[in-house]
């Protein structure tokens, strides 16, 4: 159980939230939904929430042209087919499809799934019949989706015809799940790096949510090493162009599919960013709560913004004539009141919205119809970011530390967890980890000519002695320390001539680039020590 009281000078009933999504959702109804409300936030910029959307699954949203290997990408997870799965190299996904976790196999259609309260969907009723119609729900058994919930998207596609031919605003409804999701995965194929017009958008559209964007380079294996340099380098500059920040977004490089690799040359490589991209998707149970706290957090300074705004407007307004002709000047004068609001109210630009929306939305408001400024529900707000929300945090880091490490289980996350195909089994530190014969033995002989050029006395060298030959590997002392600590089995502060022949061996490893291990593994133990 977890409680707080909020002092502002009224005594005021403690808060007993049972957990962080308990929690979020109790805040978000009494205090920043009221805000909301008075100043027509759901009109100009999201719905609002409901329970469904604080109590669900961390969400995958992949999106990419068509023919990028989206749906391949999610059959690869889970090792399995799903309902609705269709794969070819023409435009073959015409759906949002949310592969969901369900005991039964089958297809929910859209205008079901929205009316189902227990499914986070339910606002996306306001997209109309013709997004409906092509947005169904797969649910299925599958131990990765016990974890999370995945949603493939149509392919994007070039030209003007096709973008009209949808019947619904497609760049919209990314936006829409792009606030919901923990991931967003923007896949591009190695062979088909031109970003159309309406891919342009919807990278746009996910402006604001680049925390939450990972980039992977796709079907990279059926290129060489050469070409695959030089179409890397043209996937970062395209991207430059579109997603204007000033952090170079992560791309992950690799053949995200279960068939035998074209081109094997970069193996290795592609190994490691798998294992990179799974990490990251296996976080996402364990970072969802999180998550929503910091939605709610980039909500709420929304919030506040639009009600600067709405009040802002409500005062220049006449109180009866010339009511159109003010509305029109205001809207072309927005620009100024956004630098104004800026000034009095000690506001980070990056919290106003996109000003040509906002214009666009104001053209079909009743002016006269807006709140004035209302000083309690600003403060309400103001008081769950400075109180309410730092003490939830505190609950997040209870339930982190309360509940086993969670992350996604099953399907491919499973086949490079144990056993000699795991990322870096056989490599560095774990060389030999299956041998019968010490890995450090093969170079001992050379070791050995060092160690004894050293004097040691009674079979040891002394730790200033070993460090005269250590430093000559360039390695910072801070490493060369923690090699120490691994090498000196016995910790009696000297070094003999197993465990000098195993400082070289991490010192090797190190400079081949790979990690240290935290403790010295049982296959690197010199043989003389392992009774100890």
């Amino acid at each position: 159980m977890f409680s707080w009281s909020n002092k502002d000078g009224k005594k005021k009933d403690p808060e007993l939230f049972q957990t962080v999504s308990d929690g979020l959702k109790r805040l978000y109804r009494t205090k920043l939904f009221p805000l909301e409300d008075a100043y027509r936030f759901h009109d100009f910029h999201s719905p609002a929430l409901e329970d469904a959307d604080f109590d669900n699954k961390p969400m995958v949203l992949l999106v990419g042209q068509y023919s990028t290997g989206k749906t391949t990408f999610i059959r690869h997870l889970m090792e399995q087919d799903f309902p609705g799965m269709r794969i070819g190299p023409e435009p073959t996904t015409d759906s949002f499809i949310a592969v969901m976790h369900g005991e039964q196999e089958g297809l929910i259609p859209g205008n079901a799934l929205v009316v189902d309260p227990k499914k986070p969907f339910r606002k996306l009723n306001a997209f109309g019949n013709a997004f409906l119609n092509r947005f169904i729900c797969a649910q299925m058994p599958n131990p990765v989706l016990d974890s999370i919930s995945i949603i493939d998207t149509p392919g994007i596609l070039s030209g003007e015809k096709q973008r009209i031919s949808r019947g619904y605003d497609f760049a919209a409804v990314l936006e829409w799940f792009a606030e919901r999701v923990d991931r967003i995965i923007l896949l591009f194929d190695a062979h088909k790096l031109d970003i159309s017009d309406e891919f342009s958008e919807v990278i746009r559209a996910l402006k604001n949510h680049e925390d939450k964007m990972r980039v992977v380079l796709n079907k990279a294996d059926q290129i060489g090493t050469q070409q695959l340099m030089r179409v890397y380098g043209a996937l970062m500059w395209s991207l430059g162009k579109i997603v204007n920040t000033p952090e170079v977004i992560r791309v992950y490089i690799g053949s995200f599919w279960a068939q035998p690799l074209l081109v094997a040359d970069n193996r290795k490589l592609f190994e490691a960013e798998e294992q990179d991209l799974f990490r990251d998707i296996q976080g996402l149970p364990r970072n969802a709560a999180l998550r929503k706290l910091n939605d709610l957090i980039k909500r709420a300074r929304l919030a506040k913004v639009q009600a600067y705004i709405i009040s802002s407007l409500k005062k220049e307004m006449p109180n009866v004539f010339g009511k159109e002709n003010k509305k029109k000047e205001l809207i072309a004068n927005l620009g100024e009141i956004y630098a104004k609001i800026e000034k009095e109210h000690q506001i980070s630009p990056g919290d106003f919205p996109k000003l040509s929306k906002m214009q666009e939305v104001l053209a079909g408001q009743d002016f006269t119809k807006f709140q004035g400024l209302k000083p309690k529900l600003l403060e309400s707000v103001e008081d769950m970011l400075a109180n309410d929300i730092a003490k939830l945090m505190t609950l997040v880091r209870q339930e982190e530390a309360s509940m086993p490490s969670q992350a996604v289980q099953g399907g491919a996350f499973e086949g490079t967890m144990n056993g000699p195909f795991g990322h870096g089994y056989g490599e560095g530190a774990g060389e030999g980890i299956d041998e019968l014969e010490w890995v450090v033995a093969k170079d001992k002989p050379t070791y050995d000519e060092i160690f004894y050029t050293l004097s040691p006395v009674n079979g040891k060298v002394s730790g200033a002695m070993a460090k005269k030959e250590m430093v000559k590997s360039k390695l910072p002392n801070n490493v060369l320390g923690k090699i120490w600590k691994l090498a000196d089995v016995d910790k009696d502060g000297y070094l003999d001539d197993e465990e000098f022949a195993l400082a070289n061996h991490l010192i090797k490893v190190k400079l081949e680039g790979h990690e240290l291990p935290a403790d010295l593994p049982d296959h690197l133990v010199p043989p003389s020590k392992r009774e100890q």
